[in-house]
């Protein structure tokens, strides 16, 4: 057994270099495909799975997913955790974290997906698709006339990779497309409003997607003032964490009809109470937590470059900054 965590290396110089074992751990995926497309690039890495760990020394890279309280102390050698996912909520609070780089997963199979369901609700709502279900429903014939896409107004809140590609996006379909974000960016064809500009950027849009990452920052942001700062009848798009929103002040806008209508796609709560009232109104669509997820056969790669980055001497991609919260 322990002769795989032995596998050498040939370096660039001619010279050997011990790579090291992997460490696999989630209760969600499964690995084999990332386990396929990371041997398939380093054949001499130990791929293993949690709960065959062997020999914990042997372990110089994790790759997880909310691993239990206390799973990183048993690992003396390791040299990079990688978060199995572009959200790192849940490692912000822990106390067991090594002093390694820890670096998120980025991977263009994420964003696309991303890009579609973000794309898919907010065409629902500028076309008018919710008013036509409820027609269809009474069998009513009933005509809307369509607004060209250039006078709808989609801001997005939190331009970080996914919301900036999310924007740019929107953009390129020719809605007038604004975004906020605590630090600067630039986007093109996107009107961007800084850290002070938070009311000015809600005031006056038609269709309102969040695209935060969840931090003690975040957390609850998006409450009644934010919720009444928007117009009456703006639509709410939550893809990104559900704990960004206060769901009391988002259901009051709900049920008051300022907000006219929510695509949920995370809740503070998941999977969400069967008692919810989200789930009895029709001016809601809930999905599963499924905007976006990783997409093993592109974001191994990922994995496999931040290995020899490290292994180069090198920091990793995508590291998490803990002052920022991602």
């Amino acid at each position: 057994m322990m002769a795989n965590a032995e596998c050498l290396n040939e370096s660039a110089t001619g010279t050997q270099e011990k790579i090291g074992a992997l460490l696999f751990y989630s209760e969600f995926d499964s690995p084999d495909e990332w386990k396929d497309v990371i041997k398939a690039e380093l054949p001499e890495l130990d791929f293993r799975v949690y709960p065959d760990v062997g020999d914990p020394s042997d372990v110089k890279y994790i790759l997880a997913w909310k691993p239990y309280d206390g799973f990183f102390n048993e690992f003396s050698n390791l040299s990079l955790v990688i978060n199995l996912g572009a959200g790192v909520d849940a490692l912000l609070q822990r106390t067991d974290l090594p002093q390694v780089p820890i670096a998120r997963l980025s991977d263009s199979g994420m964003v696309q997906l991303m890009k579609s369901y973000v794309l898919f609700a907010v065409l629902r709502y500028a076309r008018d698709i919710p008013s036509f279900e409820a027609a269809k429903r009474a069998k009513s014939w009933t005509y809307i006339h369509p607004r060209p896409l250039h006078r709808i107004k989609v801001g997005v809140i939190g331009l970080g990779q996914l919301g900036s590609s999310v924007a740019a996006a929107l953009s390129a379909l020719s809605f007038d497309v604004r975004g906020w974000d605590a630090y600067p960016k630039t986007i093109e064809g996107v009107k961007v409003y800084g850290a002070d500009e938070f009311t000015q950027f809600g005031q006056d849009l038609d269709i309102c997607v969040n695209m935060l990452p969840l931090t003690p920052q975040t957390t609850g942001l998006l409450g009644e003032e934010f919720f009444n700062n928007l117009p009456s009848g703006c639509h709410f798009i939550n893809a990104s964490r559900g704990a960004v929103v206060d769901e009391k002040s988002l259901l009051a806008a709900l049920e008051s009809g300022h907000i006219a209508g929510a695509t949920l796609d995370a809740f503070c709560v998941e999977p969400l109470p069967d008692d919810h009232p989200f789930w009895a109104m029709e001016n809601v669509l809930i999905t599963p937590h499924l905007a976006s997820i990783t997409v093993p056969e592109t974001a191994a790669l990922d994995v496999v470059e931040n290995i020899r980055r490290i292994n180069r001497g090198e920091m990793p991609k995508h590291q998490i900054s803990f002052a920022k919260g991602y």
